[in-house]
């Protein structure tokens, strides 16, 4: 009897969602681009969200930690990873790569600091965040971006394409910054 209660308690158990940010289709920066050597790294986001479950604000001060809702990879290493994507694809012909111990005398180096990376009941999402370029043999180059963006639909999945969306803004801002400082 104990063993079929417990048994019938376990095929109840709601089964774990795994999502990961990807790199969003960007249009290419204009012509006469530059190639360029790029390091991501290192990426650091709030401690809040720095969990595998996906964490959505109720209100302005309480939260939502949804345990069967994860990210696959942890969101640090998933925001290195979209950004070098999303910013292969805006400079064409660059090499770029998460991983600092890559780098060369003539690589740019990109540091990211998301300070939040927030979603809401409403179906809107919140990246800010802090970033710096440090070119070869040059003073860093920073900025930052802040984004918000609707999801285009209810559930995990749209939210976190509005997610992907958001890190592509941030990569297309440090794009600038580094074909900006190329050109001077």
């Amino acid at each position: 009897m104990i063993v079929s209660a417990l048994v019938a308690g376990c095929a109840t158990s709601p089964t774990a969602r795994l999502y990961t940010l990807s790199p969003v289709k960007v249009a290419e920066m204009p012509p006469g681009t530059k190639p360029v050597v790029v390091a991501i790294g290192p990426v650091t986001v709030p401690g809040l969200v720095d969990r595998p479950q996906i964490v959505s604000a109720i209100d302005a001060n309480r939260v939502t930690i949804d345990e069967f809702a994860r990210w696959a990879d942890p969101l640090k290493s998933q925001i290195a990873r979209v950004l070098a994507a999303d910013l292969t694809q805006l400079m064409p012909g660059s090499i770029v790569s998460v991983y600092p111990q890559r780098l060369n005398d003539k690589a740019y180096r990109a540091s990211v600091d998301v300070q939040s990376f927030d979603s809401s009941a409403s179906g809107s999402v919140r990246l800010a965040a802090i970033w710096s370029i440090r070119p070869p043999k040059r003073n860093a180059v920073e900025g930052r971006t802040v984004v918000s963006d609707t999801t285009s639909g209810p559930g995990y999945g749209a939210l976190v394409n509005a997610y992907s969306r958001a890190v592509a803004s941030v990569a297309n801002e440090i794009a600038l910054a580094i074909q900006s400082d190329m050109a001077q």
